[in-house]
């Protein structure tokens, strides 16, 4: 749990840096279009990176659950495809990573669902009051 709470740190930290960056030093550089991309790359970034906060809270509560660790798993993999190919598309044009982006998506559905599942699972003692 350690390394996935270390790694939904570094990612929370690289949304902000790549938001910002995307702001600031890319709004006289890209397109309309491309800053769009890169708007929609930050905004899952984030979400999920709040997603991910969310699995190790309920790791916490429920730590011999060992489906908290394919759930963040797949968040953090789903961050790395689908916002990591639309932020290289957005800055290098390559369209062709538009067909990535997908397989990040569909990794982030399995997360969302692995997390629904899990919080079925819980026991009462393990639930959040």
């Amino acid at each position: 749990m350690n390394k996935i709470a270390v790694i939904t740190a570094m990612l929370g930290f690289l949304a902000v840096l790549l938001g910002a960056f995307g702001a600031h030093g890319l709004q006289d550089v890209l397109s309309v279009d491309d800053l769009d991309i890169w708007q929609t790359a930050n905004q899952y970034h984030f979400y999920h990176v709040l997603a991910l906060l969310v699995v190790i809270i309920l790791w916490q509560r429920a730590p011999q659950n060992r489906l908290w660790f394919w759930t963040g798993l797949c968040f953090i993999f789903g961050i790395a495809i689908f916002s990591g190919s639309l932020y290289l598309l957005a800055v290098t044009g390559l369209r062709w990573l538009g067909a990535i982006t997908p397989v990040g998506g569909t990794l982030f559905l399995v997360a969302w669902l692995l997390l629904a599942y899990g919080c079925l699972r819980l026991k009462p003692d393990e639930s959040m009051r």
